[in-house]
Order: C-alpha cells, then sequence, then structure tokens
C-alpha cells in the first residue's frame, strides 16, 4: 500500500522510511497505520482515514477539528489530528491523519486509576474525563467578545453533516442548528410530512424555550459553552494508548463536536445505553446537574431526540 504524497507532505515523513499497513474501515471509510523511522531513528505510528467524495471531505475536516477541540481541553481523552484535506493522487479523495490509538494494547479490567503495562496512565477515569471535559469553558471565537455555542466547522453524525453557525443563545443552536436543520434533511431525503413538521416545530419553539431559555437555566446565569463529543456512545469509546505514550486508559474517538450545554451530551449517551449509574454518579460528582436540578431528566429527555 503506497502513502500519497500529499500525505507525506503533510506529515513531513520521508517515504523511503515509512510504510502503511490496512487496518479495515468502515461504510464511511478506509483505515491504516502508518509507520515510519524519523531523523532522529525514533519509529513513529499514525492512524489515517481516506474516502472518496466532498462529503468524505467535510467528514474529515470535522473530525479533525473535533479531536483537538476535544484533546486540547483533556489529552489523555482522545488523540490529537494532525492533518485533513485532498489526496494528491486522487483528486476525489480525502484523508485524515491522527495519533495513533492503539486499541489492541492491553485490555485490563483493573481501575483507569492504575498503570498497565508498566506505564503510567493519566489516572483518570472516562467518567472523570467527561467531566473535565463539560466543565472546560470554550474558546472564544475570532470577532466574538465571550465563548458561543456552535463550532468553526461543519461536523458530521454518521453520514449526516451538522450545521454549526455561531449562536449566543444555545436555545436557539439547538432548535436551529439541530431540531430544525435534521428536519430540513429528512423532508429532502424523504419528502415532508405535515404531522412531523407541526411536531418538530412545535418542539423547537414551545418545549426548548420552556426548558433550555437563557433567562431560566441556573437562576438565570444560562450554560457556559463547553466541547461535546457529539457521538458518544458505548461503540466510540475504549481502552487504548495514544501516541505509543503513557499507559493504557479510557479513550474515546470518531467525535462529531460542537461547543454546546454539556448534557447535550448525556442524551446520546442515554439513549444508545452502556454508560450506568455508576458512571453518572462519578461524572456529576464532577460537573453537577445544571438548575433547575427538576428538569434535568426531561433536559436528557429532550436532547435524545
Amino acid at each position: 500500500m503506497r502513502l500519497d504524497p500529499a500525505i507525506t507532505r503533510a506529515l513531513s515523513l520521508d517515504p523511503a522510511t515509512t510504510t502503511v499497513a490496512s487496518r479495515g474501515g468502515s461504510g464511511f471509510s478506509t483505515t491504516a497505520k502508518i509507520s515510519s523511522t524519523l531523523a532522529s531513528g525514533a519509529q513513529k505510528h499514525f492512524f489515517m482515514k481516506t474516502g472518496r467524495g466532498g462529503d468524505a471531505e467535510i467528514m474529515f475536516a470535522g473530525e479533525h477539528a473535533s479531536l483537538n477541540a476535544i484533546h486540547a481541553a483533556v489529552p489523555s481523552l482522545c488523540p490529537a489530528s494532525f492533518a485533513h484535506g485532498r489526496l494528491a493522487e486522487n483528486p476525489e479523495g480525502a484523508f485524515l491523519v491522527t495519533e495513533f490509538l492503539d486499541l489492541g494494547a492491553r485490555s485490563a479490567a483493573s481501575s483507569s486509576s492504575s498503570a498497565e503495562g508498566g506505564e503510567e496512565s493519566s489516572g483518570l477515569s472516562l467518567a472523570a474525563k467527561v467531566g473535565k471535559l463539560h466543565t472546560t469553558p470554550a474558546p472564544v471565537p475570532e470577532g466574538y467578545s465571550k465563548a458561543v455555542f456552535g463550532f468553526p466547522v461543519t461536523t458530521c453524525c454518521g453520514d449526516s453533516a451538522q450545521p454549526n453557525g455561531y449562536r449566543e443563545s444555545w436555545a436557539e443552536f439547538y432548535a436551529e442548528n439541530r431540531l430544525l436543520a435534521i428536519l430540513t434533511k429528512s423532508e429532502r431525503t424523504n419528502g415532508k410530512d405535515r404531522e412531523l413538521r407541526d411536531m418538530v416545530e412545535k418542539t423547537a419553539n414551545v418545549v426548548v424555550p420552556r426548558l433550555l431559555r437563557d433567562g431560566h437555566l441556573n437562576g438565570g446565569r444560562g450554560v457556559m459553552p463547553v466541547v461535546v463529543h457529539g457521538d458518544l456512545w458505548s461503540g466510540n469509546q475504549g481502552r487504548g494508548r495514544i501516541g505509543g505514550r503513557g499507559g493504557v486508559e479510557d479513550v474515546v474517538f470518531d467525535p462529531s463536536s460542537c461547543y454546546a450545554h454539556g448534557e447535550y451530551e448525556l442524551g446520546i449517551m442515554k439513549m444508545f445505553g452502556g454508560f450506568g449509574g455508576a458512571f453518572m454518579r462519578e461524572y456529576h460528582e464532577v460537573c453537577p446537574k445544571t438548575e433547575p436540578v427538576g428538569e434535568y431528566e426531561d433536559r436528557v429527555s429532550l436532547y435524545e431526540l
């Protein structure tokens, strides 16, 4: 398997000392492991995804930004991304290259606070890491005086592109950029359904302001934008070693991030299961429930839509 010149340039690798091995793939991309001997003599490994068409380019740009936003907040939670773009020898193809995440490393049942494989981990469980992620303030985007909701690029949840234009109101972002945007995509794909549109519009115009309006949450203080994974379910988390350093620990991958209300993450987590009561208790020790706490379950149910 030959490495495309666009990737060797992006990573400053010597093709003569670099090899590529297939790692399978998914319905959206083909994956591979890049191994290269650097000028220092050290071996470095990378993880590569490739795909075809404009959709792949959008997807990889979103994943690149998502990984780096999460990594910036909690470095031990996911790999950093190094590069993405179009392939040189196949202009219809696109690529993404990240740190290599070795999920095949010893998957111990012991606590993540312990060292594994003779190397020390961060000492943080997945619940503690996600709690830290959801309590780390989002950066202030260029042109704004404070952090806002949204993301600098479009992201994809599965093959569905998600518009992430910035908004100062969380309720407005969730209603317009998620509920109504998904409805519009559904209508383009499946045709219009008057009953469905009425239900979604009522949810966006009545339920969302009732539960999420800025003057209602946290005693009128609103919620702080934080980065969320965006597609966190049991299939997008595991145990591994990032970039060949440290111990084996809890990690996540395949994100579809935005700067959001932290509880937004919990909708997908609850929908697909895999995160039990012990996880949620530990998570909420780090990231308390938003006020009013009595409406917490209603908000999480809303975020499942």
